[in-house]
């Protein structure tokens, strides 16, 4: 398929390393190709500059949000979550009707350091508002609840564990599902939890997520369903 991930961070690098390993033509989406290329300093966890990674994946595109929108056949959002809504603006309303769009955002605030809180909780959530924004594209919430190794490699943590999917589409989902298996989840671990209003739980999941982070001192964990 012909996939573009939206947002040049580490959730977009990973996900968009591992579309292209497994043979989708990926492209990533940002608001300005030349200052993205230009930026030569590490993000907050690290990470090296995009360009530095841009080398080291010279396959997958770098185009900016209209253009890179209207070339994929299914979207992913992985942009900076207070920024999703600008982003997809700029990807286009026509680029983004009829299409699945997959929301991985989470809308964090960091200002006040670790764990960070949400900027929408409890009656709405980032992925409602992207689809009342655009509401001619298929929405599907999924892989909030885990770090980025573990979305594109479950095998990390052992056992059985679940990953999470809200949407209105029904073909929408199973697009969506299929992705998630060629990651590596299993069919059984994948939990439906509605429509996209499910987006609300699995995103507030994310302050207990930071809590374990800092009392585990790992991301290579996940949550299993016990019933």
């Amino acid at each position: 398929m012909n996939i573009t991930v939206l947002g040049t961070g580490m959730v977009g690098r990973g996900l968009s390393a591992r579309l292209s390993e497994l043979g989708h033509d990926v492209a990533i989406g940002t608001r300005d190709v030349g200052q993205t290329l230009a930026r030569t300093d590490s993000d907050s966890m690290g990470n090296p500059p995009f360009s530095d990674w841009h080398t080291a994946h010279s396959t997958i595109a770098l185009l900016p949000f209209a253009e890179a929108g209207a070339r994929a056949e299914v979207i992913v959002n992985a942009t900076h979550g207070a920024l999703s809504l600008a982003a997809l603006e700029a990807t286009g309303a026509e680029n983004l009707a009829g299409k699945v769009l997959i929301d991985v955002a989470l809308p964090l605030d960091f200002s006040e350091g670790m764990p960070p809180t949400l900027t929408v909780a409890n009656t709405d959530s980032l992925a409602e508002q992207i689809q009342r924004a655009h509401p001619e594209a298929r929405v599907v919430k999924m892989l909030t609840t885990v770090f980025i190794e573990v979305m594109v490699d479950p095998g990390r943590v052992p056992g059985k564990h679940n990953i999470f999917i809200a949407g209105e589409d029904a073909d929408a989902k199973e697009t969506a599902r299929a992705l998630l298996r060629e990651f590596g989840w299993d069919e059984d671990v994948i939990v439906d939890l509605g429509g996209i209003r499910g987006a609300r739980g699995a995103e507030m999941y994310s302050r207990l997520y930071f809590e374990l982070v800092g009392a585990l001192d790992t991301f290579d964990f996940n949550i299993a369903i016990v019933r």
